[in-house]
């Protein structure tokens, strides 16, 4: 657990539980390589479950099914929450979360080490800032993916249908956030600018 900023109050305080929140999705919905029978080594990131668990979608209620246990989320001390000595270091809790900020991480030789959480700007923000953390930590040795570019990164592809529902055209993909074509533009140049590692 860590903050940004000056200190803790630089950040929302819930962004502590999400983050984390993520960081345990991330790590429970990827595989290692080689791993997973029909889908070896898929890598999905918390960006790429918005769309599947939507109503009617293959993982519908997904985020339901693993609450956050707030026993380990509000344990301890608040004075400590965000330092090297936060009570939740250490323990698991839970939670599924199903927008962008959360990414497994690997290492050199493609096994699934755990995962990243970022909370605090939007989802889009969320991910491409975590991307960016996973890649300098040099945890960035995904697999596969089912984005085009075979990583986890956010997919793009949500449209409204005819009733003005919003639907992913792929059934994994994430919508925009606060400016679309800034956060189509930097998702496109994620794996660019910041490879996966190992390809």
């Amino acid at each position: 657990m860590t903050f940004s900023g000056p200190n803790r109050a630089a950040q929302w305080p819930g962004s502590r539980a999400i983050s984390a929140q993520k960081a345990n999705t991330a790590a429970a919905f990827t595989l290692s390589r080689g791993d997973g029978g029909a889908f070896p080594g898929l890598a999905l990131s918390t960006a790429n479950l918005w769309a599947a668990t939507q109503p009617g979608g293959s993982l519908f209620g997904l985020q339901f099914s693993n609450p956050v246990d707030p026993a380990v989320a509000y344990r301890g001390n608040p004075r400590n929450y965000g330092e090297r000595n936060d009570p939740m270091v250490g323990h698991r809790i839970g939670g599924v979360n199903v927008f962008g900020g959360g990414l497994g991480l690997y290492d050199s030789t493609g096994e699934r080490i755990g995962g990243l959480g970022l909370s605090g700007d939007s989802s889009c923000a969320d991910h491409f800032q975590a991307w960016k953390v996973r890649h300098g930590l040099g945890l960035d040795f995904v697999p596969t993916g089912l984005s085009p570019t075979n990583d986890d990164n956010i997919i793009f592809d949500v449209v409204d249908d005819v009733g003005g529902n919003p639907e992913s055209q792929g059934g994994f993909g994430h919508p925009t956030c606060l400016d679309p074509g800034a956060e189509r533009a930097e998702a496109d140049i994620l794996p660019e600018f910041y490879p996966i590692s190992g390809r």
